[in-house]
């Protein structure tokens, strides 16, 4: 049995769509064959890895959540399971990171051109896929999201160990980043249903609010988590010069020796201090102000599921948005 597949059977907010779900993993492992030994290889390796594949898992629910009773949603889910995959490769090379899921990366590995090269492979085949659904309005969601994760990324480039980053800055990274491409998901989902636009409405904004909220859950976990929780190593987004919402904050709310301390490892990018720099960032406050954000976010989220019918799909996006602010108690 697959990772994937032990994933969902952990985890009850699978179930309204299990079939869909072993139907999506057969589809990307059909769709990862290449005639190129490499290809092969590195796709082998991230289908190994697995993760929880939540944006996929997303597509399948608001689609049918909408009635939808063709196959295309399938295909859909596998395609935002590609579009992932290549930006996690091409992330792992832009911040030199060596741990993913709890294992090497594939940059680590086999090195950064392999890492480039199978995420434009992967990208490549999403709208390969994409053209063979045909619908003009999923193709519009998509195109534009992954423009959007794209300028996120050079955003965030802008703004590396810079300590004078403001917090709306880093709410439009993470948008960008992380929320664009859950929105897509659960958008894309739902007009490949052609639910009214009201509905369509609540489901991409019910995307948005769980993207943001997962986000800042991950950013929380960089200083209260543990590597096996993250699946990569604790105080990695300081090492790499990213000024998270818990730096900002214990910038913002510390005093002056705490505010140089703080600024002064974001600029060096050193983490040989990192329980005292977790010990500053949770006594000015900066931990609990990315939680009652991430909150806020939780319960937007819960109000856009109220604007559609009762079904177990719904049931699922509640629990999928529980399990998401679950991971930082």
């Amino acid at each position: 049995m697959g990772r994937m597949l032990r994933a969902k059977m952990m985890y009850p907010f699978y179930d309204a769509v299990a079939e869909d779900f072993a139907a999506v993993d057969q589809l990307v492992k059909e769709n990862l064959s290449s005639n190129v030994p490499l290809v092969e290889e590195i796709s082998a390796y991230l289908m190994e890895a697995g993760g929880k594949r939540l944006r996929p898992l997303l597509v399948l629910l608001c689609a049918k959540a909408c009635g939808y009773s063709g196959k295309d949603h399938i295909k859909l889910a596998a395609i935002i399971e590609f579009l992932h995959t290549a930006m996690l490769l091409h992330d792992d090379v832009v911040d030199d990171s060596s741990l993913r899921r709890g294992r090497a990366t594939v940059n680590a590995t086999w090195g950064n051109n392999a890492s480039i090269l199978v995420g434009d492979f992967l990208h490549s085949r999403a709208f390969e896929m994409l053209v063979e659904i045909g619908d003009i309005r999923v193709m519009e969601i998509l195109s534009h999201a992954t423009n959007t994760i794209a300028e996120g990324e050079v955003q965030q480039l802008g703004y590396v160990r810079n300590p004078d980053t403001p917090e709306d800055t880093y709410s439009e990274v993470i948008f960008r980043k992380t929320a664009m491409l859950f929105q897509a998901a659960s958008h894309s989902g739902t007009a490949l249903a052609g639910a009214d636009e009201n509905i369509e409405d609540a489901l991409r904004d019910f995307g948005l609010h769980l993207g943001m909220a997962f986000q800042l859950v991950d950013d929380l976990l960089d200083y209260k988590g543990s590597t096996e929780d993250l699946g990569k190593n604790v105080g990695d987004d300081l090492a790499e010069g990213k000024v998270t919402l818990p730096l900002i904050i214990a910038i913002r709310n510390g005093d002056d020796q705490q505010r140089a301390y703080i600024k002064n490892a974001i600029l060096s990018g050193g983490i040989d201090n990192l329980d005292e720099i977790i010990d500053t960032v949770q006594s000015t406050g900066g931990l609990q102000y990315t939680e009652d954000y991430a909150h806020r976010e939780r319960d937007k989220a819960r109000q856009c599921l109220d604007k559609i019918d009762q079904s177990a799909y719904r049931d699922s996006m509640s629990d999928m948005l529980n399990f998401v602010i679950s991971r930082s108690n």
